[in-house]
């Protein structure tokens, strides 16, 4: 029988009432102002980066593009985490991407059900 660590599958953990602990938000971007949104916050990795690491409870970000702008998926431990992500990202945004035109994001969250980690495979 393979185990769920062999295979790179880390279950989300329940707290004490049996809901998951780990949320995610999609920050989908499209429309008019989109794409050049989307190349602005690529040529600024490190100050993005620098952004959501401290985050508390930052589990992970992703940064999509798509033929019709792009889409950020941000996990942090609790919706707190990704409340303050996206407060954040709405920030930095106003303050170094006001002049794309891009219009506020659609938005959806939840709890993250099954988080799958890069994970080597033991020798």
């Amino acid at each position: 029988m393979l185990s769920f660590k062999l295979l790179g599958i880390r279950l989300v953990k329940n707290d004490q009432s049996g809901r998951n602990v780990m949320h995610a938000v999609i920050r989908n971007y499209s429309g008019k102002g989109a794409t050049k949104l989307i190349d602005v916050v690529e040529k600024n990795k490190a100050e993005v980066e620098k952004l959501m690491r401290p985050i508390k409870g930052f589990v992970s970000y992703s940064l999509v593009r798509t033929s019709k702008g792009g889409f950020s998926v941000t996990v942090c431990k609790d919706k707190a985490g990704t409340d303050e992500s996206t407060r954040a990202a709405r920030d930095w945004i106003a303050k170094n991407a006001r002049g794309t035109g891009a219009a506020a994001p659609a938005v959806s969250e939840g709890t993250v059900i099954l988080h799958l980690n890069p994970q080597p495979l033991p020798p």
